[in-house]
């Protein structure tokens, strides 16, 4: 007996040695497929991995292949996407991820790490369109990215002045489709003055998009309460900031100005400002300028509901892209008595104030 139990426990061990054997096999010959089954789906590795980087990523990437390929229909905007010199791998997943471009961190990882994207990646600007699968994220990010322009917007310019200068900057976007842009989204006013660096490939959508979101990025709570303080909504003090940014040469005076037609509002007189009058007359083909000047009595009686000497009240929108100073100044005016105001005679691009019309007349230049 002990002989024969012996010889079965002898037998046993080698069956079970004969099926890890066999296990051993298969997990080796499924191993073996791993890296062709990755290279089907998600193309050749780069020559540069390492076998266990190649076998690492591989699994990832297999164990998770519907991820990078999926769509997200709510990604409907175009992005622009920077990457400074020095940036790290960590640092780009986290803006990607940050911006809803991709949602399968480790996964996207991995395929970067795997086709070698993560040490091709060059720094500048990349534009992402709508809808776009991570796979096709990383295959932007492979590609080199698009030259960069500078762009920038003055204070005070109408929209039409802005897209003057688009031509010269090599950009792809034409002034009439900015300009439709802006119109159909009532943009005017929110183009926040300043100098971008933005791809030559951004759409007019993008672009517009770009100037208006840095005009929102500087309205924070403490502003829209002293806007509200003044009586204002927040589109009314863009009207208003818009006014007085044409009307101010000096910053300083900014406080002063915005004081004088907050003032006016408030006892029901008309603005009577000048640049409502030059925005709705437009572009001045003889002066070749946008804003008329000097003006004329027949000028001030333009019937125009812009027309702030004929009509009570602001006009129905900005007549510029004010900078974020004259909003300011809208939100916290000097605390003053006066109505009116003009250009002081020395030239000095200051004003004279006066609490009456009387006063007024005698600030009048000899």
């Amino acid at each position: 007996m002990p002989k024969r139990e012996s010889r079965g426990k002898g037998f046993l061990v080698l069956f079970i040695l004969a099926l890890l054997l066999v296990a051993l096999c298969l997990l080796a010959g499924i191993a073996a497929t791993i890296p062709a089954r990755t290279a089907e789906l998600f193309g050749p590795p780069s020559a540069n991995l390492t076998t266990t980087k190649l076998y690492q990523q591989s699994v990832v990437l297999l164990l998770s292949q519907n991820a990078l390929f999926e769509i997200y229909p709510e990604n409907n905007t175009e992005i622009l996407f920077p990457i400074d010199p020095g940036d790290s791998l960590d640092e780009i997943l986290t803006g990607l991820t940050h911006l809803g471009l991709i949602r399968h961190t480790s996964e996207f990882r991995a395929y970067l790490i795997y086709t070698g994207v993560d040490t091709r990646i060059q720094p500048g600007e990349y534009l992402f369109s709508p809808g776009l699968s991570e796979m096709e994220v990383a295959q932007i990010l492979s590609s080199p990215a698009a030259p960069l322009t500078t762009v920038s917007i003055l204070a005070g310019w109408r929209v039409e002045e802005i897209a003057e200068t688009l031509p010269d900057l090599g950009l792809i976007v034409q002034p009439d489709q900015f300009l439709q842009i802006v119109q159909e989204e009532s943009k005017e006013g929110y183009l926040s003055p300043g100098i971008y660096q933005v791809s030559r490939e951004i759409s007019a959508k993008s672009l517009v998009s770009l100037f208006y979101e840095r005009f929102i990025s500087q309205i924070n709570p403490e502003i829209e309460t002293r806007i509200s303080e003044q009586g204002l909504s927040l589109d009314e003090a863009v009207i208003l900031a818009s006014i007085v940014e044409r009307e101010a040469i000096v910053e300083e005076e900014m406080p002063l100005i915005a004081s004088v037609f907050l003032n006016r509002l408030r006892v029901d007189l008309n603005l009577g400002a000048d640049p409502t009058v030059q925005y709705a007359l437009g572009y001045n083909e003889t002066q070749r300028v946008w804003w008329t000047n000097p003006l004329s009595l027949d000028d001030l009686k333009l019937p125009s509901s812009y027309n702030t000497y004929e009509n009570p009240g602001l006009p129905p929108g900005p007549i510029c892209n004010p900078s974020s100073t004259a909003l300011d100044a809208v939100a916290n005016p000097a605390q003053t008595t006066y109505l009116y105001f003009r250009a002081a005679c020395d030239g000095s691009g200051l004003h004279i104030f006066a609490e009456t019309f009387e006063e007024h007349l005698k600030n009048a230049c000899e």
